[in-house]
């Protein structure tokens, strides 16, 4: 039967970028709580993907990803990649915390992330 590639990334992900070190259990229970945290994370990494490429529109392109500037479709590896640099400025009484945005492309994959999300209205 015929896997979609979809479907073989997914599992390529699953056993590629979470990088998770060789755990050693003594119970069944603590082996399938394992596996679940791991399926959650998986689960979180492919929202973000789809979360961002759906907010790109039906090209589902962007550029900046790479050096050489080409335009690709966002991967959750490359997102992670990218976002995981951004740093939290601690504020005080008068001046709030900010996120400081190192590069361009941070800003464009946060506003697309974020400016797209509907929040409930009160």
């Amino acid at each position: 039967m015929p896997t979609s590639p979809a479907v073989e990334r997914r599992y390529h992900d699953f056993k590629g970028p979470l990088a998770v070190a060789p755990v050693f259990v003594q119970h069944n229970r603590r082996v399938a709580a394992l596996i679940q945290v791991i399926c959650l994370a998986l689960l979180i990494f492919c929202l973000i993907e789809r979360h961002v490429r759906r907010a790109l529109g039906p090209e589902q392109t962007m550029s900046g990803l790479y050096p050489d500037n080409r335009r690709v479709r966002p991967t959750g590896r490359v997102i992670l990649y990218h976002l995981g640099e951004l740093t939290l400025r601690i504020g005080n009484i008068t001046d709030p915390p900010a996120v400081q945005i190192t590069r361009g492309v941070q800003l464009h994959l946060l506003d697309t992330a974020i400016g797209q999300t509907r929040w409930p209205q009160a």
